[in-house]
């Protein structure tokens, strides 16, 4: 009789083991996927007058983007954007960013999050009178702050970007320049 009571409190045991494993996922563990796509306008020093020397131009060029972010989890996001800079050019020079890296949020200050990012890509540029053109590597530093408006909506409300065109004509190219948005939350 001892033993039967005891196999029949293991099977209880166990039967009631099993059953607690249906138990729902505690909120922690759910899955932090999105992806947020969004709208810029640009204002950057293109680093570039003519003349094939790297040197301040005397315009500043202005110009429309766009970006996805892609957020895998708190820490795992990934940030694409393109930007065409073609108003207010200088002698025709003209820049169109093509990027894509990691972005890392900061830390959450109610609705303001600000973040750092490093872009890798390529930079389309025009040169004076269109006498040239010609693709070069690009790598954007930067960083900015996102406000949240609603549960769909985000203001960008600054992103700053530090660039280096490490195989440019004459040495290394290094246009900076800041950017506004708003994105939507699309999942």
């Amino acid at each position: 009789m001892r033993r039967f009571a005891i196999v029949l409190f293991a099977c209880i045991f166990s039967a009631g083991a099993i059953t607690a494993r249906a138990q729902v996922v505690p909120s922690a563990t759910r899955s932090q996927l999105s992806l947020t796509a969004g709208v810029l306008g640009s204002a950057f020093q293109p680093d570039y007058a003519g003349n094939g020397i790297p040197e301040g131009a005397p315009n500043a060029l202005f110009g429309v983007g766009g970006y996805v972010d892609l957020k895998l989890s708190r820490w795992i996001q990934l940030e694409a954007e393109g930007r065409w800079q073609r108003i207010n050019e200088y002698v025709n020079i003209s820049e169109d960013n093509y990027l894509i890296g990691p972005r890392v949020p900061i830390h959450q200050f109610g609705r303001f999050t600000p973040y750092g990012k490093v872009l890798f890509g390529f930079t389309n540029m025009n040169f004076q009178y269109n006498y040239a053109y010609g693709r070069f590597t690009d790598i954007a530093y930067g960083g900015g702050v996102d406000y949240k408006l609603s549960r769909r909506f985000t203001l960008r409300a600054f992103d700053f970007e530090y660039q280096q065109m490490p195989n440019w004509v004459n040495g290394t190219l290094h246009p900076y320049g800041g950017s506004v948005g708003i994105g939507y939350k699309i999942f």
